[in-house]
């Protein structure tokens, strides 16, 4: 068994909102010098940078998930997280159907594909930063389907939280955790904000500048650096926990 700090929510220079220094390589020497084993590309609905940021990862023994921060009709924000791109790739393709409007870059911001050596390759010109049409069940459901973890982002904040969009939990909202921000302490959280005691709770950076990265972790004792086993210490399986 294993001791691995993980963050799995950082964004790219595909999402609108993130700095053109997230590329691949940037990212990947920030996560070194924070001491991260495991990170998760988590951008505005796409997983088209994640390939670059993995085959980047592997030249540095970063282990890389490909993942999503997908935004609900509700407004609320999920993040998708899988083992393969292929799993990624699956979704994105469920999200992109379900995703309207056009990118206005000068309004919103560029949104600028990479590969692994940070060289821009093209732009994507959906409107990244939207809200799909998908409920949150919906999209618990498709990533559980695909073989993914769904953990409900930042719900401490007051902008596109679970608990800032519906003031609860869905009891029947089958989420493997919640990620609370840097704001606040897990033991502060679980205390202070309803319902989250009750889910596995982790901690990430949500970066959008290279000196976020690793701002916030979580370190899971885990046998392999893979989802099955981040999903076995989320719940507290054959040894498998998370370590705060």
């Amino acid at each position: 068994m294993q001791e691995k700090q993980a963050d799995l929510h950082i964004h790219t220079c595909l999402s609108p909102c993130g700095d053109w220094d997230m590329s691949p390589k940037n990212i990947v020497q920030k996560s070194c010098e924070k001491g991260l084993d495991i990170i998760a590309v988590c951008d505005h609905n796409s997983v088209e940078n994640a390939g670059a940021v993995i085959k980047a990862g592997r030249e540095h023994g970063i282990c890389v998930f490909p993942g999503m921060e997908i935004c609900s009709k509700e407004e609320v924000h999920i993040l998708a997280v899988f083992n393969t791109l292929e799993q990624g790739l699956i979704m994105q393709e469920y999200v992109y159907a379900h995703l309207p409007g056009q990118n206005k870059p000068d309004y919103f911001g560029y949104q600028v594909i990479v590969d692994e050596n940070d060289m821009v390759i093209g732009e994507n010109p959906r409107l990244l930063i939207g809200a799909t049409t998908l409920g949150l069940k919906d999209i618990v459901k498709k990533t559980k389907a695909i073989g993914g973890l769904s953990i409900a982002a930042h719900v401490d904040r007051k902008g596109f939280g679970l608990i800032s969009q519906l003031g609860f939990i869905p009891p029947d909202l089958a989420l493997d955790a919640v990620e609370v921000s840097w704001r606040i302490s897990l033991k502060n959280a679980a205390k202070n904000i309803p319902g989250i005691g009750n889910l596995p709770c982790i901690t990430s950076s949500d970066a959008h500048f290279p000196d976020d990265i690793g701002k916030a972790s979580t370190r899971f004792i885990i046998d392999l650096p893979d989802i099955q086993e981040i999903s076995f210490a989320l719940q507290n399986i054959n040894k498998r926990k998370i370590k705060v």
